[in-house]
C-alpha cells in the first residue's frame, strides 16, 4: 500500500491544487456576484450551470481521452479552466458567468476523469480501497482549504481570481511529471436508470435528494452568510466547517452502515439533521453567535454529505461485482442532476423566505429522505444477503473512481512502481 501511495503523491498534490482552486472559486463567485448586484435567485441559476457542465464532462471527457490521450486532454482542460476563471474579471453579466461556470464544470469533470484513470493505473486489488480513501480526503479537504484563502483579499478585487488561475495551472506540473506511463483508459459501461431503479429505488432516490442538498450547502450557504452580515472570512469558514463535518462523519457512518441495515443509518442521519436544520433556522442576532452557527453547520455537513456514499453502498449491495462500475456512472449522473437544482432552490429560498429559508429547505429534503427510506423498509424489510463495504465518495468524483472500489471486479494491471 505504501508503495502505491508514495508513487501517487504527485498525483495527489496536483488534485489538491485543483480542489483548493475549485472550492475557492465557487464561493468567490457567489460573493462577487452579490457585490455586482445579482439577485439571490440569479446567483443560484448561474451557479447551477457548473453541475450541468460536469454532467457533460462526464459523458464527453472519456471519449476525448480515448482519442488523444491523457496528457493532451489534461493540459487542454486545465488551460481552459484557468482561462475561464479569469474571464469573470472582464464580464459583468450573469449570462457570461453562467457560460463560464458551465465551461468550468465541463473542464473539472474531465480533469477528474484523467486523474482517476491515472490513479487506477497505479492501484492493485490490495490498494484500491486505501487510494480511494486518500482521494476522498483530498477532494473534501481541498474544498475546505480553499475557503481559508478567502481571507487573502476582498472578493471585489482581482487577487483571488489570479490565485485560482495560478493553482489550476500549478496542478499541471506534478500530474504531468508523474505520468511516466499512461494507462489505457476503458470507459465504464453505463447501467440504465430503469434497471438501477428496479434494483435499488432507495439508492437512486437518495442520491438525487442528497445532490439537491449538497448543491444548496456548497453554494447557497455563502449567500446565507452574506445576508446575515458575515464577513468574507466567516463565510468561507461556514462552508469549510460544513465540508469538514462531512469528512469527519463519513468513515464512522460508513462503518456503521456495514453493520446494520444502511436504510436505518440513512433514516438516523436524516432524522438527526432535521432538528439541526430547525435549530440553525432559529439562530438570530446581528451578528449571530458564530460558535453555535459553526457547530450547527458542522453537524449539518456531517449528517448530510455522507448520505450519498451510504446510498451508493446500499445500491452496490444489490448488484453483482460486474455491475458496480457501470452503476456508479449512473449514480454520478443522478447526483449531478440533483446538484443542478440545489443552488437554484437554495438561493430562491434565501431570497423569498429570508436566511432561515435555506435550512427549512434542507429540513424538507431530509424529511423526504426519511420518508423514502421508511417506505423502502416497509416494502422490503430484509437487508441484502451479501452487503459490500461502504467506501467514502465525494460529490466531485466521476464514474472512473468506482474502479477503486474494493468490491469492484479485480483489475488485471500491475502496480506502477
Amino acid at each position: 500500500m505504501w508503495v502505491a501511495i508514495r508513487s501517487s503523491w504527485p498525483l495527489f498534490v496536483g488534485m489538491l491544487f485543483l480542489m483548493v482552486s475549485n472550492g475557492l472559486l465557487a464561493t468567490l463567485l457567489t460573493l462577487r456576484a452579490s457585490g455586482l448586484g445579482f439577485s439571490e435567485s440569479v446567483i443560484g441559476l448561474m451557479q447551477s450551470a457548473y453541475p450541468v457542465g460536469s454532467l457533460l464532462g462526464c459523458l464527453v471527457a472519456p471519449r476525448l481521452v480515448d482519442q488523444v490521450g491523457h496528457v493532451r486532454v489534461f493540459a487542454a482542460l486545465a488551460s481552459i479552466a484557468s482561462t475561464a476563471a479569469l474571464i469573470h474579471l472582464v464580464t459583468f453579466d450573469p449570462w457570461s458567468w453562467a457560460a463560464m461556470r458551465m465551461l468550468a464544470g465541463f473542464c473539472f469533470a474531465g480533469l477528474y476523469v484523467v486523474a482517476e484513470s491515472w490513479l487506477n493505473g497505479r492501484a492493485t486489488n490490495d490498494t484500491r480501497g486505501s487510494l480511494l480513501s486518500i482521494y476522498f480526503v483530498i477532494q473534501t479537504g481541498g474544498v475546505a482549504l480553499g475557503q481559508t484563502l478567502l481571507n487573502l483579499s476582498s472578493p471585489d478585487g482581482i487577487l483571488l481570481f489570479i490565485v485560482v488561475s495560478v493553482l489550476i495551472s500549478l496542478s499541471l506540473v506534478p500530474i504531468l511529471v508523474s505520468a511516466t506511463a499512461t494507462p489505457v483508459y476503458e470507459p465504464p459501461e453505463w447501467t440504465s436508470f430503469a434497471e438501477l431503479f428496479r434494483l435499488s429505488p432507495m439508492g437512486l432516490t437518495g442520491c438525487f435528494l442528497n445532490g439537491i442538498a449538497q448543491g444548496a450547502i456548497y453554494i447557497a450557504l455563502a449567500l446565507y452568510g452574506q445576508v446575515i452580515g458575515l464577513d468574507t472570512g466567516a463565510i468561507g469558514a461556514l462552508i469549510g466547517f460544513a465540508t469538514l463535518g462531512g469528512m469527519l462523519f463519513q468513515f464512522p457512518l460508513g462503518r456503521l452502515s456495514d453493520r446494520v441495515d444502511r436504510r436505518l443509518v440513512i433514516v438516523g442521519c436524516a432524522g438527526l439533521a432535521v432538528p439541526v436544520c430547525l435549530a440553525l433556522a432559529s439562530i438570530g442576532g446581528s451578528p449571530p453567535d458564530l460558535f453555535m452557527l459553526y457547530a450547527g453547520v458542522t453537524m449539518l455537513g456531517g449528517l448530510t454529505l455522507p448520505i450519498y456514499s451510504i446510498c451508493v453502498a446500499h445500491t452496490n449491495d444489490h448488484l453483482k461485482p460486474s455491475q458496480i462500475v457501470g452503476a456508479s456512472g449512473t449514480l454520478v449522473l443522478v447526483l449531478g442532476a440533483g446538484i443542478v437544482f440545489g443552488p437554484a432552490l437554495g438561493s430562491f429560498a434565501v431570497e423569498h423566505y429570508g436566511p432561515p429559508g435555506l435550512f427549512l429547505l434542507l429540513a424538507i429534503l431530509q424529511g423526504s429522505v426519511i420518508a423514502t427510506a421508511l417506505f423502502r423498509l416497509w416494502r422490503s424489510p430484509t437487508r441484502a444477503d451479501t452487503p459490500v463495504t461502504a467506501v467514502a465518495i465525494a460529490h466531485n468524483v466521476t464514474a472512473g473512481a468506482a474502479l477503486l472500489n474494493p468490491d469492484a471486479p479485480p483489475q488485471d494491471h500491475e502496480e506502477t512502481p
